[in-house]
């Protein structure tokens, strides 16, 4: 099976399950609020700028006022080498979970420096759990590539990556990150671990041969999997 990670760009997944507005708002701010609400982890002011593309004083601003009016609360992040640790913010509408988050981020830190190849050893981690969680999920009612791609897109829906998919799921949008501020931050290992999950969940469902393709922070409102098997293929 091949599969390739693409470099990330400055985009990222923007979702949009809201929760609660602000009486007067920004469109800008709805939509940053909208993310906030979508995560189960506190996130960095840098997280959320490269994931909205807003500027991050642009970003900070809207922080400010939503926090002013008790939608967002912040904390400081647990101390991870020199300097001043920065800020995490949360929606106050989610339950917010710092221990979680710092797990998340820890456990991604110590992999990306003490790995000789990190996005290897994340990928491999990651088929593991796509096994796991293929087999806790149950096979699909059809066989064949394609229904074996839909069962994996129904999987990433219940893992909470909130996905949409073209007709055949070649193409898939993953419009939200469970781990969002441990990806921005060690998208080599958060996002291999990401890519292995597909790839191992396919195995499971005996739909090998395919060409995986994760895209991090694709464009605005998503990171983009493409899933691909070769020449006849079943639905």
């Amino acid at each position: 099976m091949e599969n390739k990670l693409v470099p990330p760009s400055d985009l990222g997944p923007r979702p949009a399950r809201p929760a609660s507005r602000p009486g007067r708002t920004t469109r800008s701010r709805t939509a940053l609020l909208e993310l906030l609400e979508a995560q189960p982890e506190p996130t960095t002011l840098a997280a959320l700028a490269a994931s909205t593309r807003l500027h991050p004083n642009t970003v900070r601003e809207h922080l400010e006022g939503l926090e002013a009016e008790g939608f967002v609360e912040r904390h400081r992040a647990a101390p991870d080498g020199r300097g001043r640790p920065a800020w995490l913010y949360a929606a106050t509408a989610a339950p917010a979970s710092p221990e979680y988050a710092g797990l998340a981020v820890t456990l991604a830190s110590a992999i990306h420096r003490t790995s000789p190849d990190p996005a290897e050893d994340a990928a491999v981690a990651g088929a593991a759990w796509g096994h796991d969680l293929a087999r806790d999920h149950g096979r699909p009612d059809r066989t064949g590539a394609v229904a074996a791609r839909r069962e994996v897109v129904a999987l990433l829906d219940e893992v909470g990556f909130a996905p949409e998919a073209d007709a055949r799921a070649n193409q898939v949008r993953l419009t939200r990150c469970p781990l969002l501020e441990a990806a921005h931050r060690h998208p080599d290992v958060v996002c291999n671990v990401h890519l292995g999950l597909v790839r191992g969940a396919l195995d499971e469902y005996d739909a090998p041969g395919a060409e995986v393709t994760l895209v991090p922070f694709a464009e605005p409102g998503a990171c983009r999997l493409a899933m691909h098997h070769r020449r006849g293929e079943r639905g």
